[in-house]
């Protein structure tokens, strides 16, 4: 999932305004000169901001390059947490870059994600069966040119698709107990593949639970013929892990498609009936 650039948009421009009186003829042949106490009009650089500041963003919002939101406080409702924030490196080679270059952009794609695991904790298969995602922010372009160069990483919650949840309490190190990963983690409507399943956060009525992953090796993609049998014998035996009653059981399997995979989803889910 792509998702670039929220920022808090207080770019203002002063404004420079003549006097209400008419102007009246020079009386000296010599030439005028402009007045000094009338600066040009300057952008002001949109501030910094702050670390651990939340947000009550819309799913569309969340994913769009910029927004206009500004912080609430974590005490209402809200939908995102900063935890992180950096400095772009805009300059290369003694040549300044765009903030909506791809090098630029490729700096904060791969420095929010580096950043989210020590914030969230847990395991990386715990990240992976949540519903917890990193999405990150950069100056508009007007803001850049202005003197911006930040860039913000904030932590969000699927509520399903296309949908945020609300998030509550601490979430540093949130993925490192059972009550967060029973809150945040990624359960379905209906067994996966079946008709009516969709993925949705834990804290919703749901029947099924992801509760294991199947990994691969990063490289090529190895065709999906190969990466659905890899998670047969995994998932039936984590499946009957769970069960009340290891002669009797359901267990489902999602293995990654080819666009998945190059989107970076490296590696399959088990599920079981929750």
């Amino acid at each position: 999932m792509r998702i670039l650039a929220v920022v808090l948009l207080l770019l203002g421009l002063t404004a420079c305004t003549g006097s209400d009186e008419p102007s009246s003829a020079p009386t000296s042949s010599a030439p005028s000169t402009p007045s000094s106490s009338t600066p040009p009009p300057r952008a002001t650089p949109v501030p910094v901001p702050a670390a651990k500041a939340c947000y009550a963003l819309t799913y569309d919002e969340a994913v769009a390059p910029t927004v206009t939101a500004s912080p609430v406080p974590c005490q209402r409702k809200h939908t995102t947490v900063t935890y992180a924030v950096g400095r772009l490196d805009t300059l290369v080679d003694g040549h300044l870059l765009a903030v909506d270059s791809d090098r630029v952009q490729a700096q904060v794609s791969k420095e929010c994600p580096a950043r989210f695991g020590s914030f969230v904790g847990g395991t990386v298969e715990d990240r992976r069966l949540s519903m917890l995602r990193p999405v990150w922010f950069t100056p508009t372009v007007e803001q850049s040119d202005a003197g911006a160069s930040w860039f913000r990483c904030d932590v969000v919650a699927l509520a399903a698709d296309g949908e945020l949840a609300q998030l509550s309490g601490p979430l540093a190190g949130v993925l490192s107990t059972d009550a967060g990963r029973n809150r945040y983690g990624m359960c379905g409507t209906a067994s996966p593949g079946t008709q009516g399943f969709a993925r949705v956060i834990c804290s919703q009525a749901h029947s099924w639970r992801a509760i294991a992953v199947v990994p691969f090796a990063p490289g090529a993609y190895p065709g999906a013929e190969k990466v659905r049998a890899a998670g047969q014998s995994p998932c039936q035996d984590a499946g009957a892990a769970v069960a009340p009653d290891t002669l009797d059981y359901q267990w489902g399997y999602e293995w990654p498609t080819a666009e998945q995979w190059q989107a970076g989803q490296t590696f399959g889910r088990c599920w079981a009936p929750d």
